[in-house]
């Protein structure tokens, strides 16, 4: 094996170490009688540290109390690692409220800026029963150096018209903030009764080819036995993002096999499992440049 080639499978047994993990998780009814709920705070804390960002949804606790707690459990005295968390208002019709929010390691990425969605296009208003929270992230040590992330929790019944909606929130803060490279996860409820096969020729975001899904329609991010159901999904677009994804590394996290629960009481925790991908370092993509270059120059040589 030639030492090129050697450098280069080095590199990519070691990406996934240093790649950045984003994880997308619905939280079912994450307010004050899940935050006392010690057991399953462990759980939930457990779930976050395996990520680098991650989207939390279901957020229900009027008194603003879920950032500082998970904080609080997060940071504690630790200096080597520490997290902050970026959460939207309380999002929704009338009385019924839920909240996004972002956790991320500080060491590893930042915000550049938040947008809440405002819904409220001509002829088409209050397509979204939580408008989406939109953030841009500045990711330096990866590959990609910056991308926006547009989380979503769409009404069931409404899936199909918000899951499409999408598009039209692409368009919009694309051309805002100029930015090219966009992420959109979260709960759609997007399989199922909610989104049947025949719907999905009514979805911008699935026709266009420029929207890629990482998450399939053959995947079962449901705790239940009883369901089996890809309602959580992962999309993307922009070439540079697409292109700087770890491969093979999109997949649900069963968090009920890995800390060995039971049903009941992975339920505790949430109904869903959380969904991810990873974005490859930029040491790594450098590194894989390099040695590609080398190997061209190695058989120009021999030519």
């Amino acid at each position: 094996m030639s030492q090129p080639l050697a450098a280069l499978l080095l590199l990519l047994a070691i990406n996934g170490a240093l790649a950045l993990r984003i994880c997308s998780f619905n939280i079912r009814s994450f307010g004050e009688t899940k935050r006392e709920n010690q057991k399953v705070m462990d759980v939930i804390v457990k779930v976050i540290k395996r990520c680098d960002i991650i989207l939390l949804m279901e957020i229900k606790d009027s008194a603003n109390q879920i950032c500082p707690s998970l904080m609080e459990r997060l940071n504690g005295n630790s200096r080597a690692t520490t997290y902050n968390c970026e959460i939207s208002s309380r999002l929704g019709r009338k009385t019924y409220k839920e909240q996004y929010a972002f956790i991320y390691k500080e060491k590893l990425v930042t915000v550049k800026k938040n947008y809440l969605y405002h819904d409220l296009q001509d002829g088409d208003t209050d397509v979204f029963s939580r408008e989406p929270f939109v953030v841009w992230f500045q990711s330096p040590q990866t590959a990609v150096k910056d991308f926006v992330i547009v989380p979503l929790h769409t009404t069931p019944e409404a899936s199909v018209k918000e899951i499409d909606e999408l598009v039209d929130v692409y368009e919009y803060v694309k051309n805002r903030w100029k930015a090219k490279n966009f992420i959109f996860m979260g709960d759609f409820n997007a399989d199922c009764n909610y989104v049947p096969k025949k719907a999905w020729n009514s979805i911008r975001l699935r026709t266009d080819s420029k929207f890629v899904w990482l998450i399939g329609d053959q995947e079962d991010t449901t705790v239940r036995r009883s369901t089996n159901c890809a309602y959580d999904r992962i999309v993307l677009t922009g070439q540079e993002l697409v292109n700087s994804v770890v491969p093979k590394s999109s997949s649900i996290f069963d968090f009920q096999k890995a800390y060995r629960l039971t049903e009941e009481e992975a339920l505790e925790v949430s109904d869903h499992f959380p969904v991810e991908f990873k974005l490859q370092s930029s040491k790594v993509s450098t590194n894989r440049k390099r040695s590609s270059s080398s190997k061209k120059r190695t058989r120009a040589r021999s030519a």
